[in-house]
């Protein structure tokens, strides 16, 4: 591998941000610490997970997001039955996805493009 990128999310309640993204498939990888926590979830999905700095995160205005690229969406959407933003539709941008109300407000999609879906 040349190259990769992992989200680091600040968290107020590090342990709640966890089961949510265990509730995706995520995993708590070696190396985590109490209060920094790198998850995985076996298909190339890595995130972190900090302590947020006090005040950072307000719950109403949170400007994190994430987008989580996977192709069993309609899987996903019904960990979260009754908890999504909507349910998983194809999207003018060529995407089937939902969102999520995530940790802290953030916004998590989860989504797969279109075109591959219907193959």
């Amino acid at each position: 591998m040349e190259q990769r990128l992992i989200a680091i999310l600040p968290c107020k309640d590090i342990d709640a941000a966890q089961a949510f993204f265990e509730r995706l498939g995520f995993q708590l990888e070696p190396g985590s610490l109490p209060d920094y926590r790198m998850l995985a979830d076996g298909l190339g999905g890595e995130l972190h997970l900090s302590p947020a700095v006090e005040g950072w995160l307000d719950p109403d205005r949170n400007p994190f997001a994430l987008y989580l690229c996977r192709r069993d969406v309609d899987a996903a959407a019904a960990a979260f039955a009754g908890e999504t933003l909507g349910p998983p539709e194809d999207k003018p941008w060529g995407t089937y996805e939902f969102a999520l109300d995530g940790p802290d407000g953030a916004l998590v999609r989860v989504g797969w493009p279109s075109r591959l879906r219907r193959k």
